[in-house]
């Protein structure tokens, strides 16, 4: 018998999972049995962000429409397309989903009963959509498959590379396996230098620090009734905490039929204060479909585009050589849609518009004059340096003209990611993610110089993908507005710096909107996600392998910068393990995928019928995997203390 053992049992490896079901027919010999190992203290399919266990507050960022884990007759993958219903199609008809188990918590039912295509979900409910995946993907497995699932941390891995694998489990267990995959997810970091400084004078001075923290383990709690606290960080893990420190609380929001929201305070929450780099929060999702046909993407930034960037000599920018072709594919989804949708506001014909802007380039003056000719309106026209910076050059003397200036441009976002007649917005947004159906294939040639990968890559684009992308659901940014308009919020504005003072023993808050303005607060809250960093990781897997030699970060080099990412190296053809024990190369025995890997993830769930990454890359490990457990060799079963539920064998530490 072979075994294959998982390490993570969260999204990553139940995608993987399903993949290995949806070939193992085809790639395994008929007479051939295989032992799956799945390993991971937390849940299976929610893994530990996505577990049931966490406050009802917290939400999905994406529409339940817009979540799938399955292959569609878009994606491009070798083995075969086993279609499922996204997370609104499984919500919709629960009766005909249930065989694998009901749902078992009766509020999360009644949410799933109530839930529409365009609601966001909660993070419970998406636990449930993920335990419902696992569970379809064991039964799928073929009868020659068992699965073992093993609710405990594995805390080693050794074992030669011609040779078994051998895991131990935080028991003390030893699992034996051919191949060995680690998706683990996303991961926790020890604090770096700043963030433990920071801790020791918040000790010192009996204050209250929290570093970087995934939002279902934020422990806020020791945030006193009344207590200043700044919140540095206007993303998504800053809604999150707003959420748990208000109405989780006890406050309460009035939903008005008009659309306004009122918050109703318990007097238990904290004064937060709120700034970041930019000073402004996440533009939020639309709530809306298309008014108008899909555009035909990709135009500008597809397979050829790449290999043209490719094919130049030297090494290439994202922002010099990449980014006029996405800026121009994003423009035209956006004026694609403008266009169709909302003819009455241009003055062209669209093929007239076309003609011309395929012959320019996005920043050519020549292009901004077609523009302008074309959408007489300026807010409909799309200016990428004004959405990015919208406090840039605004200075204020009173903090309360700073209130003023964000809860209208907060009541603005809302409004407009609210109204239809502002479509091209998701026709941007469409054309945004179709970006990364391309990058995959120019990050994995290698050819970005080190500092463009840093500042560029890994800096601005993920963090204005994220600025224009990645936000929260509309409603929440009225509740934000509510929250200011209660007096429980105030804003910092942009260019965010806090700073300790010994004598007074507070945290001290500076902005560029508020020149000379100091803001003193007692609590300081980290109001982002951990950053993946293989040297500070909480994973006693990565952690052995790095100190043993066995597994390298990603470290760019050009001859006056060096990148390093604290990204796991892996080949992006399978996500074999670049072993250094190896010479570099990939390791015949393990892989990994996911977000702690330099095949950088793109988002968390894939939306349907888009080709998505996550698919092809799980796909390929999959069959990766399965060809090479296909071989000769043997590694003899594990122990069979094992009991059985629910067509799966789950063993107990």
């Amino acid at each position: 018998m072979r075994a294959l053992a998982i390490i993570g049992a969260g999204p990553r490896g139940t995608g993987l999972l399903e993949r290995i079901a949806a070939s193992a027919c085809e790639l395994l010999p008929a007479e051939q049995q295989l032992e799956i190992h799945l390993i991971d203290p937390q849940p299976p399919g929610g893994g530990r962000i996505w577990r049931h266990r966490q406050s009802p507050l917290l939400r999905m960022n994406s529409m339940a429409a817009d979540v799938t884990m399955f292959t569609d007759e878009t994606s491009v993958v070798e083995g075969p397309v086993r279609p499922g219903p996204s997370l609104a199609e499984w919500a919709a008809d629960q009766p005909a989903f249930a065989p694998y188990r009901p749902v078992a918590d009766p509020a999360v039912r009644a949410e799933l009963a109530a839930l529409a295509p365009t609601d966001f979900a909660t993070r419970r409910a998406q636990s449930a959509y993920l335990d419902w995946v696992f569970r379809r993907a064991a039964a799928q497995l073929p009868d020659r498959i068992r699965l073992t699932v093993h609710r405990e941390a594995a805390v080693a891995l050794h074992g030669p590379a011609d040779g078994p694998q051998h895991i131990t489990l935080a028991s003390g267990r030893e699992l034996r396996a051919d191949q060995v995959v680690l998706t683990v997810g996303h991961l926790g970091s020890a604090p770096d230098e700043r963030h433990a400084a920071t801790a020791a004078f918040a000790r010192r001075h009996g204050r209250f620090h929290l570093p970087p923290a995934f939002s279902c383990e934020a422990a806020v709690a020791a945030v006193a009734p009344g207590e200043r606290v700044i919140l540095r960080g206007f993303g998504l893990a800053f809604v999150d905490l707003m959420a748990l420190l208000t109405e989780g609380r006890g406050g309460r929001f009035e939903h008005r039929p008009d659309g306004g929201v009122h918050y109703h305070p318990s007097g238990r929450e904290p004064l937060l204060l709120v700034g970041s780099r930019r000073g402004v929060p996440y533009h939020s999702k639309t709530g809306y479909p298309l008014q108008g046909p899909p555009a035909p993407l990709p135009r500008y930034f597809g397979p050829a585009a790449v290999e043209e960037l490719l094919d130049r000599p030297g090494p290439l920018e994202l922002r010099r050589d990449a980014w006029p072709l996405m800026a121009k594919e994003i423009g035209f989804g956006y004026y694609h849609e403008l266009f169709h949708a909302h003819p009455e506001r241009t003055t062209l014909p669209w093929a007239e518009f076309l003609a011309g802007y395929d012959r320019y380039g996005w920043y050519q003056p020549e292009l901004t004059a077609l523009v302008e000719r074309a959408v007489p309106e300026p807010g409909d026209r799309l200016d990428f340096e004004r959405l990015d910076r919208p406090l840039a050059g605004l200075r204020f003397t009173d903090p309360e003209q700073l209130q003023q200036q964000l809860r209208a441009y907060i009541r603005a976002d809302a409004d407009r990611r609210a109204d239809p007649a502002y479509s091209a917005d998701l026709g941007a947004f469409l054309a945004l993610l179709s970006l990364y159906g391309q990058l995959p294939r120019l990050l994995a040639a290698g050819r970005l110089t080190a500092r463009s990968t840093a500042r560029e890559l890994d800096g601005w684009w993920q963090g204005f993908f994220s600025f224009l992308a990645s936000g929260p659901p509309g409603f929440r940014l009225r509740e934000l507005l509510a929250l200011s308009e209660a007096g429980v919020v105030r804003f910092l504005g942009a260019g965010l710096t806090v700073s300790e003072d010994e004598a007074s023993g507070t945290f001290v808050a500076a902005s560029e909107s508020l020149p000379g303005h100091r803001t003193t607060a007692t609590a300081l809250i980290e109001a982002y996600l951990p950053r993946h960093d293989l040297a500070r990781t909480e994973d006693r897997v990565l952690a052995q392998l790095l100190r043993e030699g066995r597994l390298a970060e990603e470290v760019l080099a050009d001859p006056d910068f060096i990148h390093r990412s604290g990204l796991l190296t892996v080949d992006p053809r399978d996500g074999r393990l670049l072993d250094p024990g190896l010479g570099g190369a990939p390791h015949p025995r393990r892989l990994a995928l996911g977000p702690h890997t330099n095949g950088r993830a793109v988002a968390a769930f894939a939306r349907p019928r888009t080709n998505a990454p996550a698919f092809r890359q799980n796909d390929a490990a999959a069959r990766t995997l399965l060809r090479a457990l296909a071989a000769p060799g043997q590694v003899g079963p594990v122990a069979a203390d094992d009991r059985m539920v629910v067509g799966l064998t789950t063993a107990r530490p």
